[in-house]
């Protein structure tokens, strides 16, 4: 709350005050070439605060804690911090900008219990067509 002030009509959105802490993904391009960059400087206090919160969340059961585990094994610890910091970011910006609004936890398994059966395939297939297998879906039949 020090560090951004109780008012949150300066920041339209979750996005704006993301991008005013730095917290957002940075792209560097180059005609076809597109590579990722630092986030910036920002607020340091404020990001300082984020950073902790963070990983001490990233500890936890629960929803953002299932969040960094997912993101640390494809991006890396540091990238999934900031992806962490920046989900809080936006949690607290609903709260401040929506007096009414309450926190709700999701829980760790939500995006298990929200995979679409589709995609789950698709990435159940890709993984073992990496591995080496060559994959054929057939329907099961219904008995």
């Amino acid at each position: 709350m020090a560090e951004i002030g109780p008012d949150m009509s300066i920041f339209p959105t979750p996005a704006h005050l993301a991008s005013w802490a730095k917290l957002c993904p940075r792209t560097i391009q180059s005609g076809a070439k597109s590579t990722t960059g630092p986030a910036g400087k920002g607020n340091p206090w404020l990001k300082g605060a984020l950073g902790e919160a963070a990983s001490a969340a990233a500890r936890t059961d629960t929803f953002l804690g299932a969040r960094y585990r997912r993101l640390v094994k494809r991006r890396g610890h540091a990238k999934a911090l900031v992806a962490v910091a920046r989900s809080i970011l936006v949690i607290v910006w609903h709260l401040i900008d929506d007096p009414q609004a309450r926190y709700q936890e999701l829980g760790p398994d939500w995006h298990q219990r929200h995979l679409n059966p589709q995609r789950k395939t698709r990435d159940l297939v890709r993984q073992l067509e990496h591995l080496g297998h060559q994959v054929t879906l057939a329907p099961t039949s219904a008995a």
